[in-house]
């Protein structure tokens, strides 16, 4: 049995599950679609205690769609770590507003460049994540990229695939593909 109640900062949802046992306070629940800062988008399949280190936690199971990988969130820090809902279909139309604009004002300085894309890569924010693969991926058609950007590029359009598979309810080839022409490749 759930009771849903709805948090005043969104749509995020408390779930009290199973009140005949009291077992904890949720903000998402299995099947939901969920974004992971820095590892991506996926669903989760479950919610278990597990002893690590001595200590007992629950978590989130969520499965990725982008190569079957499974991560277990601890419940009790979804707030720090940043998790958030996938976005609707709404926006990935913004998404791929954002993918097709050729204009990037970048400086050259490829330190700087790098810090300024990790801290977009690290704020779980779709725009800002689909931006630096936007960024790195015009950046490496016209004068290539260095071996630290390049496994960036490929970390962030990993994170961005998988939020896309998710929102648009399609497969990663098809994600793929819609990112590489409206980024012309």
């Amino acid at each position: 049995m759930y009771i849903r109640d709805y948090y005043q900062r969104g749509t995020n949802v408390l779930v009290y599950n199973d009140i005949s046992r009291c077992e904890g306070v949720y903000m998402f629940n299995v099947g939901d679609k969920i974004v992971y800062p820095m590892h991506g988008a996926g669903v989760i399949e479950s919610i278990e205690e597990r002893e690590i280190l001595g200590q007992k936690q629950n978590y989130y199971v969520m499965k990725m769609p982008v190569g079957d990988m499974r991560v277990m969130i601890p419940t009790h820090n979804v707030d720090g770590i940043g998790i958030r809902e996938v976005i609707n279909r709404h926006d990935v139309d913004k998404v791929f507003e954002i993918l097709q604009d050729q204009n990037i004002n970048v400086t050259n300085n490829w330190n700087k460049r790098y810090r300024e894309n990790m801290i977009k890569i690290k704020s779980g924010n779709i725009y800002e994540v689909a931006d630096v693969v936007r960024t790195l991926m015009i950046r490496e058609r016209e004068k290539g990229l260095s071996t630290g950007e390049r496994k960036m590029l490929n970390s962030a359009r990993q994170i961005l695939i998988s939020e896309l598979v998710l929102a648009k309810g399609t497969n990663q080839f098809d994600v793929e593909n819609a990112i590489n022409d409206f980024l012309r490749i």
